[in-house]
């Protein structure tokens, strides 16, 4: 996505240190003092309590301190109001700007705990509006400033020839970006039943998001958006600003994949599955607030999404095995690779689009998990898979992450945990790429999706295979 991203840093996490975990005086907490976290929640502090004595590893134990309240610790940059209502501005990390993907998949792993603290529901609820307002401003954003009323200060964003609103920081068009805000408000309302995020505002742009994903099937033209940059690498802008010719069949184009590079075909397969199914969800929760006009079109949406799937979203290997697709354009031209940034197709039980015993994405899954996907690296530290953004050589610990998170498999949550172990190079975070060889290198020391999503493998192997953690790990 960005030049910084792309550049190998070998160090850790400058956050302050104190002492912790008194029984391993060598491992000290990489968190804040508290009187310089950004947001305590009493709940996720419980929660960090309780599962850490579940953990024999010191490492593993001493990581998911660090990482699991990172989110709430560091880059929840402000919380108040705007009309009287919660106003939550969340950032990735190291780049100071709200993504509306990595800032609502940065709270989920704390959503189980949201009724325990009304302080962390206000905080849920301010992000939903923050959210809405920012998909008012530009529904094909995919980063937003502070002050919406403010030009993009990101470097690389600056000269980009698209329609640059005041409020947007970068305008990357990923169906993935309106997909997580629909999750983040759903999920919020599934666990709570609250709907006091929903109003008029929220409704306007969740209508915002229907006419969008319409306007990306392409039926007629390819719509309003263009988007061109001047960079070295291809990925970071697209063909005559529209991407490469496709067919219309139904399904919604991307102009760019969620690790923020461009694609190729813009019938992007992991993140259609995703549209359609929280399109669903938004049918749902729209029923709920009292908007069945809404609901009634989100739905139908979702249905012809899904008849597009299935013909014309798989593609035959090689070997002679049917698996999803990454990437189609409708003229018969499939790709098969995946990407270690959701939705990808490793994500889909994981996000819940396909079942995890489903035959068609098991098969996706071990392929993607081979050499038949260009991006999928084994090496002496780790192995796994990673992606044009940081280039061959490079593994995404959320990869693994992700696998081991839609699996109950003892051996393989062991295997993983163990190699997400090894994989923080001292620093006792999780990056963006690593080095399959060398951990010490690696992009990104501060990524807090990365950090939280580590924080929610470590509950889930808690809740499902709790034995696994009583284990220690080379």
């Amino acid at each position: 996505m960005t030049p910084n991203r792309r550049e190998l840093i070998a160090g850790g996490a400058a956050l302050a240190a104190t002492p912790a975990f008194a029984a391993v005086p060598s491992l000290v907490t990489k968190r804040p003092p508290v009187a310089e976290r950004r947001f305590v929640s009493k709940a996720v502090e419980a929660e960090i309590t309780r599962v850490s004595k579940l953990i024999a590893d010191p490492t593993v134990r001493w990581m998911f301190g660090n990482c699991y309240p990172n989110t709430l610790d560091t880059t929840v940059l402000s919380l108040g109001e705007v009309g009287g209502k919660p106003d939550a501005f969340v950032i990735t990390g190291d780049i100071p700007c709200l993504w509306l993907r990595d800032s609502a998949a940065q709270l989920r792993p704390y959503l189980h705990l949201v009724k325990r603290d009304p302080a962390l529901g206000r905080l849920f609820r301010g992000l939903i509006g923050r959210q809405a307002r920012s998909i008012l401003i530009d529904p094909y954003a995919n980063a937003f400033m502070q002050d919406p009323n403010a030009k993009t200060n990101l470097s690389w964003a600056l000269h980009d020839d698209t329609e640059m609103k005041p409020g947007v920081a970068e305008r990357k068009w990923e169906i993935g970006s309106l997909c997580y805000a629909i999750r983040l408000a759903y999920g919020y309302w599934r666990e709570t039943g609250d709907t006091t995020p929903f109003d008029a505002e929220w409704k306007a742009s969740a209508q915002a998001i229907v006419k969008t994903f319409r306007e990306q099937q392409r039926k007629d033209g390819p719509g309003p958006y263009r988007f061109r940059r001047s960079a070295p690498e291809p990925t970071e802008t697209l063909y005559r600003g529209t991407g490469l010719p496709t067919r219309p069949n139904g399904m919604i184009h991307s102009g760019f994949r969620p690790s923020d590079d461009a694609c190729l075909y813009g019938q992007f397969v992991p993140a259609n599955l995703f549209a359609m199914t929280t399109l669903r969800e938004l049918a749902a929760l729209s029923n709920a607030v009292g908007e069945p006009a809404l609901a009634q079109d989100a739905t139908a949406l979702a249905a012809e999404v899904e008849a597009a799937l299935k013909q014309f979203g798989t593609m035959t290997l090689p070997s002679g095995e049917r698996v999803w697709a990454f990437e189609v354009d409708g003229y018969g031209n499939a790709v098969f690779m995946d990407d270690a940034n959701v939705p990808s197709l490793s994500g889909m039980a994981y996000l819940g689009c396909v079942d995890a015993t489903d035959p068609l994405w098991q098969r996706t899954l071990a392929a993607c998990w081979s050499k038949d996907n260009p991006w999928y690296f084994e090496g002496k530290a780790l192995t796994g898979i990673g992606g044009p953004h940081t280039g061959p050589g490079q593994v995404w610990p959320m990869s693994v992450i992700v696998r081991a998170l839609t699996s109950t498999d003892p051996a393989l949550l062991r295997a993983s945990l163990s190699m997400l172990r090894g994989s923080q190079g001292g620093t006792g975070f999780i990056h963006e790429g690593v080095d399959i060889d060398d951990p010490t290198k690696f992009t990104r020391d501060w990524f807090a999706w990365a950090n939280g999503l580590f924080g929610e493998l470590v509950v889930h192997v808690a809740a499902t295979r709790p034995q696994v953690l009583r284990e220690t790990f080379a």
